[in-house]
């Protein structure tokens, strides 16, 4: 008799790997043995969701409208909030009845609209490195990805086409995620439009995570697909309310564009999922169509961290690469631990200071010698933690040096 007793026995499991799971084991290990956490690998805000949010969601529990099946697509009344909002915020027209679909957030909807749109063995143009959804979520549907690199600095256009002329097969879609999770690169309007002509051109689907759009720290909001001609005829954009609006668990979000798209992705839903539960959905709504002066107070949150873990790590030691956007750093690990490696910089710090840091290598391609962190503690523990980072660089300086190191220490000679 046959027993199941190793998950990587499944061929598609194999294939998801699990950088996180050292870091997640440790953290919450020392936790549970009383360690004093200052934890900055998980992107959960601190804060509260709006209180006129909390109210509708009380409110709408006791509705027993709320308390059976919902249509995949969504309430009317959020895909109406979701509409307005983006007219009023952005100028983009919508119609809520076709071209507007709730999500459990964004990682539900390009999932499952990846589910939708690939069939076995296509190709997605995904960014490198990204979230996991975004490599990932194309090899749970069947497809494979072809790497694109991104990150402040580096011509995110060019290294579209330079990706899809080596590649081996030609692309069905492409994934794009601007403000971007884990780099922070913010893409220009000039930029989408490229985008879209590249896609016309090739008859590419494209999806477009927008999770981070009022998270700008200088200047205007991150443009959107939608606002550009030709985006609607090809895009689906994905806008959650999880870091803007501080709901993060409520689990809600909306896709809007390409009614064929909505459709398609609709009719996935509705095979292995119901809409969101009302109540949320209902909270939702009063989110977009209520809060609008919230998402510029959690920026303005997320920004004097941002200054503060700046300040603090670079005088410990520990110089952070400046995010415009999003609420979370990029950074190059220290010189002083470039021969460790970020995974092990990152488990020495967890363990032996109590400083938790998300290491690159979890972002896929191009995330190797690089962590992320997010800025969720406030100027305090940042400091707490720099003076962490302090002792701990002091004392990896102090212990022999391997031979074969590529990275000199401080005023050595190479």
């Amino acid at each position: 008799m046959k027993t199941f007793n190793d998950p990587e026995a499944f061929a598609r499991v194999k294939r998801l790997p699990d950088a996180f799971a050292t870091t997640e084991r440790l953290r919450d290990g020392a936790v549970a043995a009383g360690v004093d956490v200052i934890d900055f690998s998980r992107g959960h805000p601190d804060t509260a969701a709006p209180a006129p949010v909390v109210e509708a969601l009380r409110g709408a529990a006791v509705d027993p409208r709320y308390h059976r099946h919902l249509n995949p697509r969504g309430i009317p009344e959020l895909r109406r909030a979701a509409a307005s909002w983006l007219r009023r915020r952005r100028g983009i027209e919508v119609d809520p009845e076709r071209e507007v679909i709730a999500t459990l957030g964004t990682k539900d909807g390009i999932g499952h609209a990846l589910v939708a749109l690939l069939q076995e063995g296509d190709h997605v143009l995904v960014p490198a490195p990204s979230h996991p959804v975004h490599g990932l979520g194309p090899l749970l549907a069947g497809g494979e990805t072809i790497p694109v690199r991104v990150g402040p600095g580096i011509d995110f256009m060019e290294s579209l086409v330079v990706a899809t002329e080596k590649a081996e097969r030609r692309p069905r879609g492409i994934i794009v995620n601007f403000p971007a999770n884990p780099t922070a690169a913010v893409a220009t309007p000039e930029l989408l439009q490229k985008l879209v002509k590249f896609a016309e051109a090739r008859d590419l689907f494209i999806l477009s995570d927008a999770t981070y759009c009022d998270l700008v720290f200088e200047g205007p909001p991150a443009p959107l697909f939608l606002e550009f001609p030709g985006a609607r005829e090809r895009t689906l954009e994905f806008v959650s309310l999880s870091k803007s609006y501080d709901m993060p668990g409520f689990r809600i979000g909306f896709a809007a564009g390409n009614h064929a798209l909505i459709s398609a992705l609709a009719r996935v839903k509705g095979c292995l999922d119901h809409g969101p539960f009302g109540p949320v959905q209902a909270a939702g709504a009063v989110a977009l169509a209520e809060c609008d002066l919230f998402p510029g107070q959690v920026r303005d949150r997320y920004r004097a961290r941002r200054d503060a873990l700046v300040r603090h790590f670079g005088a410990a030691g520990w110089r952070i690469a400046v995010p415009v956007a999003t609420p979370y750093a990029w950074t190059p690990i220290p010189d002083a631990v470039r021969h460790i490696g970020a995974q092990e910089f990152a488990r020495r710090l967890l363990e032996e200071e109590g400083v938790a840091v998300a290491p690159g290598a979890g972002f896929g391609p191009g995330g190797e010698g690089h962590v992320r962190l997010a800025l969720i503690q406030d100027e305090q523990r940042i400091q707490q933690a720099a003076e962490r980072v302090a002792r701990l660089l002091a004392r990896v300086a102090a212990e022999p040096r391997p031979q074969h190191t590529p990275v000199p220490r401080s005023g050595e000679r190479t």
